[in-house]
């Protein structure tokens, strides 16, 4: 089922759980190589990479979900600019995972991140 609901988080309620302790899953969508290059990182942020195909091949083949994620735990997922995120995140609350998008994607918190040493 594609839901149109599923929650966003801007970079900076993101930042501000970060900044309050609080523990954060997140799921990085893009290719292991742009993964590597840069990613979101923070001793309160367990990040995982599994590069989207991985995550539209599930859509085909639900049956094959042995993906490592928790279902009891809230999960956000972010990719370059959202629109993959969005997509990926759909397809896992379809399969009953507990996810919230980081709006705007990396280049968002790029961009915020910037503007706090600005």
């Amino acid at each position: 089922m594609f839901s149109l609901t599923i929650k966003k988080i801007t970079p900076k309620e993101l930042h501000e759980r970060l900044k309050g302790n609080e523990k954060v899953l997140l799921l990085d969508v893009r290719a292991e190589e742009k993964y590597n290059e840069f990613h979101i990182e923070d001793p309160q942020i367990q990040s995982v990479n599994i590069p989207k195909t991985s995550i539209f091949a599930l859509e085909e083949t639900p049956e094959n979900s042995h993906l490592s994620l928790p279902k009891d735990q809230e999960i956000v997922v972010t990719c370059t600019t959202g629109n993959s995120a969005a997509k990926c995140a759909n397809i896992l609350d379809g399969l009953d995972h507990r996810v919230i998008v980081l709006e705007g994607g990396l280049t968002a918190w790029k961009d915020y991140m910037k503007s706090l040493n600005d």
